[in-house]
Formats: structure tokens, sequence, C-alpha cells
């Protein structure tokens, strides 16, 4: 019997099997530590949670409109006028399954087989999995450290053929924490506008966002790349809403009514109660919002100053998001007790194996030079972390 030839070219999760793998470790009583986590370790804000029960309570668990409720959509749409300048009308929000499930409908709604999408590197695992997924084909554009991992833009025009439909931009970024600055974006947007493409902009970390930076959209600059924008955003991250699943896009009409309408056949609605739950996220109070950022800022403080003061290891400052990509150059080639550390994945399996720390090898987001780690998780966890890690450096011959 033969199987799905485009299922077979989807490559597994790193990300997710590092995290199995110490999770299983974590079962059998083994004390791992991990600097895995996509997620924020703080649990759903109480109000939230009240939400959800009263949507119970209240009968509110039977079907909704495939693309969501009309007053999350409302609610979503007052977040955008308000914190981003962006003007939408309910129906051109679609409420999805997650912001993963967004990009999936975006990409469906707009690709046609052979049509490619420029991702930067490092991107997120997903993104060019996703692509394959709807016949496209994902171009690749490096990024350099020394420009904080932003894309140069001799290089984006570069890449542009007459194939490419997309590009999709994360600010602030997973795995890198980049934040473009609005100068930054008007010079993507102009090159988006002049060469009849779409921008998938994701903004999943919007509120994560330390130094005194702010989020900008690449949609609100003005009129023109905003109707060339699918913007993606959801719950998860700011609220700490992970397991909730709602994500949601903004867009025109047009791509809207598409994706809309793929969604409908492929999941129906997203999880109503859960729906409920996220009209009072973003309607009620955001101050743990912000007890959240700041304690995430101040781990990532210490996380940065700690690496950079371990032997054969550096990182730049992320400006968002909750993760540190680790330069590991200098110990690619060396041995640990006989084993060898050639890639990413080597470094990630032998230091877990020896030291019971968890990292993403960079390999996962498209560049083997690098780990990933994630300051989502305690300050005393951080800290036990990276003296292992560097308890593990000093023994590298």
């Amino acid at each position: 019997m033969e199987l799905s030839k485009k299922a077979k070219q989807i490559a597994p999760s790193t990300t997710l099997a590092i995290t199995a793998k110490a999770k299983k470790m974590k079962s059998e009583g083994i004390n791992v530590i991990s600097f895995g986590a996509g997620e924020p370790d703080f649990d759903t804000p109480q109000y939230i949670k009240d939400a959800a029960i009263d949507a119970i309570n209240n009968g509110l668990t039977r079907y909704t409109p495939a693309s969501g409720i009309i007053e999350l959509k409302e609610a979503i749409c007052n977040k955008l006028r308000k914190e981003n300048g962006l003007e939408y009308s309910a129906n051109e929000i679609v409420i999805s399954n997650g912001a993963k499930h967004s990009i999936y409908n975006a990409l469906m709604a707009i690709c046609n087989p052979g049509d490619e999408v420029i991702i930067p590197v490092p991107y997120w695992v997903s993104y060019p999995e996703l692509a394959k997924l709807v016949d496209a084909i994902p171009v690749f554009i490096h990024t350099d450290e020394k420009n904080q991992f932003k894309i140069n833009i001799e290089e984006l025009k570069n890449k542009i053929t007459p194939k490419t439909k997309a590009i999709i931009i994360n600010s602030p970024s997973n795995p890198t924490g980049t934040v473009y600055t609005e100068e930054e974006l008007s010079k993507i947007a102009e090159i988006v506008v002049e060469n009849d493409l779409i921008v998938i902009s994701d903004e999943i970390y919007e509120k994560l966002i330390y130094d005194g930076y702010k989020h900008i959209s690449i949609a609100s600059l003005n009129k023109d790349i905003k109707e060339r924008t699918i913007v993606i955003n959801g719950m998860s991250k700011a609220y700490a809403m992970t397991g909730w699943r709602i994500g949601y896009t903004a867009s025109n009409k047009e791509i809207a009514s598409l994706m809309a309408n793929i969604q409908s056949h492929a999941t129906s609605n997203p999880n109503t109660i859960a729906q409920y739950a996220s009209v009072e996220a973003l309607r009620g109070n955001q101050k743990e919002i912000e007890i959240m950022r700041k304690e995430f800022e101040k781990r990532r403080n210490f996380m940065v100053d700690r690496i950079n003061k371990i032997s054969g290891l550096t990182c730049v400052n992320p400006l968002g998001a909750f993760y540190v990509m680790v330069n590991i150059t200098n110990l690619k080639g060396k041995m640990f007790n006989g084993k060898s550390i050639l890639t990413s994945l080597d470094f990630a399996n032998v230091l877990l194996e020896e030291e019971k720390v968890a990292v993403i090898p960079g390999d996962a987001f498209g560049d083997d030079n690098y780990i990933r780690l994630s300051f989502a998780t305690s300050l005393e966890q951080i800290k036990e972390g990276l003296d292992r890690i560097d308890s593990f450096i000093q023994k590298i011959k």
C-alpha cells in the first residue's frame, strides 16, 4: 500500500521530540531541567478561566459559525484598532484552532502548487512544513546574528522570482527574539508592494517585548501593504492560553472568505468555550499580562548575561519572545566522553544524556550553529540549568 508522498516529506518536529524525551526522563524520576518550552510557565489568568466556566454553566457549548463568534471578532477588531492602529471589520477576521492553524489556513488560501514562500532563517520549525503541505516551495533567506537575525534587503530582492507568492515575517521572532523597527518593515513593505506579493505577519509574541521597544505591525504602515498582509495572532503566548487553541487572522475580505470556507470543511469552528474565554481575555484587565512580561524580561537579562560568561558560548540579546539562540560554533567538532559533537543535535543529545539538560538543536530552525534555550521557566531552574551547561562545556575536549 502506497501512502501519501506529501505526508512522507513532512519532517517531524525536533522541538517536540526533544521535549518528549526530556518528559520521559522526568517521568522516570530523573532530575531534568528543560529549556525547550515553547509556552509560558504561568497559569492562565483566573478571570479568563472564570469566563470559560461561566460559558459552560450558561450552556454556551454548541457549534459556532466556522470562522468564530461575532463577540470575539469584535473584541479582536477593537484590540487591533487600539493597540495596532489597524481598522478591520468582523468579516475580515477568522478565528482558528491556534495560530499555527491560522498560518495553515492562510497558506491554503493564497498558494497554488509551485508557488514560492520566502522564509527567513532561523525560522520557526513549522513554517517550511506548512508551506510543503499546501504544495508551495519554501525559499530560505539566511540572516546574520551580527544584524540581529534580520532580513538583508538586497538578499530579499535576490530571492524574488516570478513564482514568489509570499514572505513570512515573525516579529517578535521564535527562535531569535528579533523585533523589526518601523523603518525596517517599511523597506520590506515597499518590496512586497512592488513585486505584488503577500505578507504573512506572525505577531503571536507581540506583547512580549523588552527594553522599551514597541511592536509594529507591518499592516499598519499604509493601505497598500495592509491589503497585502495577513496578520496572524492568538491567545497562546501573551495570555498563557496555549492549550485553549485560539488563533486568528486579519486580512482583506477576499482572503478571509477563502480561509473561512477552508476551515468550515477542515475543522468547523474553533473550541466554543475557549472563544468565550478569549473575549474576556481581550476585554479584561491586562495587568497580569504585564506582570508576566516583566518576569520574562528579568529572566532574559539573567540568561543572556550568564551565557556570555560561559567559555565557548555566545548569544545576542533577544528583544522579544522568550528564547535565546546560543552560538555553539566553537564547540562543534569536539569530543565528550568519546562522543563526537559534530552537529547541534549531537550537542543537544549529549547534554541531555550527560547533564540532564534539554535544549533544542538549531538544525530544527534551519541553522545548525545554534541551540535554542527558552526562558519560559523559573529563574531557579534557569540558574541550575546554565550551571550544568557550564560544567558540561568545561569537560568537552
